[in-house]
């Protein structure tokens, strides 16, 4: 005959073991202070004979929160956020928190507005790595964090306060560019599309091109930022200036879409053309590849932005904090002087 299940052991039976209240087992859990430790031992011994596992279900309605963050990036094909979601995960893990990713193309593809799904799942907080369109954020209440420079338009912008951790993009771009400045490179031309952290980086460009007298070339402007996109304000660029020695990529995978244009014209990098990536992806440290690139530091963005966020879940009512992460140049083989100083 078949056997019942053995029950699994609730808080009742850790407390009646423990010698403490229900709730003294709960402070525990929490890691709450206050708890002396004859107490607290003796609640952690009892769950460590019991087998105790707290329920999630169950500590969400004690606690009214769901331990979920959600996390609304914007193109699951950039590995940016692949780097971003590891940072993130390798704080609100251990905190007992899940994170529910949302990709805002994927959705504005389908009319639907993901917050509104992060909403019905009732999230404890946000964490925004993308662009999202005006509109998207009213209502919201929860706790936000924006991962990486962000654009919201002029309303949103205004009525936003959040706390915000970034790489500095703009000065990224400003080492990428003075790299090739200093190895004797005059015709740079910069590839960019319409993001936030894209509008820094061209920031960027601009500044480190004009301190050295020479004139901005930029492409792309009003694009994404995928390799496509790469692709085809590269050519652009190339039909305007054949001559150019340089290029500065908005990210990596655009960086991939020029190293595409360049080759179908016959150039090789970098003995014709040089080229610079941006956030120092797995794809750049591809040995075929070998792309010199910006590090931005996107999982160290992903860490301190879950750090923040935990911060604000524990003190709605503090000031918003802003941290930016200085970036460093990991130079490679795609860089090297022009072929006629």
């Amino acid at each position: 005959m078949p056997t019942d299940p053995i029950p699994r052991p609730t808080i009742y039976d850790v407390a009646q073991l423990a010698g403490v209240s229900k709730s003294l087992v709960s402070l525990v859990l929490r890691d709450a202070p206050h708890v002396s430790d004859v107490r607290r031992e003796a609640v952690l011994a009892a769950i460590e004979e019991l087998g105790y596992r707290p329920s999630p279900a169950a500590s969400a309605l004690a606690s009214q929160r769901t331990r979920t963050v959600g996390v609304l990036i914007d193109d699951f094909h950039n590995p940016w956020f692949v780097e971003l979601l590891a940072g993130l995960r390798s704080i609100l893990d251990p905190a007992g928190y899940t994170a529910s990713v949302a990709d805002l193309q994927l959705e504005a593809a389908s009319g639907r507005n993901p917050v509104d799904g992060f909403l019905a799942q009732h999230v404890d907080a946000l964490v925004i790595a993308a662009d999202p369109a005006e509109g998207t954020l009213d209502g919201v209440s929860a706790p936000i964090v924006v991962a990486g420079t962000r654009e919201f338009g002029a309303a949103a912008d205004a009525a936003l306060v959040a706390d915000v951790v970034a790489g500095d993009d703009a000065l990224g771009a400003r080492l990428a560019t003075e790299h090739l400045i200093g190895l004797g490179h005059r015709s740079i031309g910069h590839l960019t599309g319409s993001s936030g952290p894209g509008a820094q980086r061209r920031r960027g460009y601009e500044e480190a091109m004009q301190a050295a007298g020479l004139d901005p070339l930029v492409f792309g402007e009003r694009g994404g930022t995928s390799e496509a996109d790469g692709y085809a304000a590269a050519c652009a660029l190339l039909d305007a200036h054949p001559g150019i020695t340089g290029v500065v990529a908005a990210n990596d995978v655009m960086a991939v879409g020029a190293l595409a244009a360049l080759r179908e014209r016959g150039l090789t990098v970098p003995a014709d053309v040089s080229v610079v990536g941006h956030d120092d992806s797995p794809l750049a440290a591809y040995r075929y590849l070998a792309l010199t690139s910006v590090d931005g530091h996107s999982r160290e963005v992903g860490a301190a932005a879950a750090r923040t966020l935990l911060d604000r879940i524990d003190d709605p009512d503090a000031p918003p904090h802003r941290e930016l992460l200085a970036p460093d140049l990991v130079v490679r083989s795609s860089t090297a002087p022009p072929p006629h100083p």
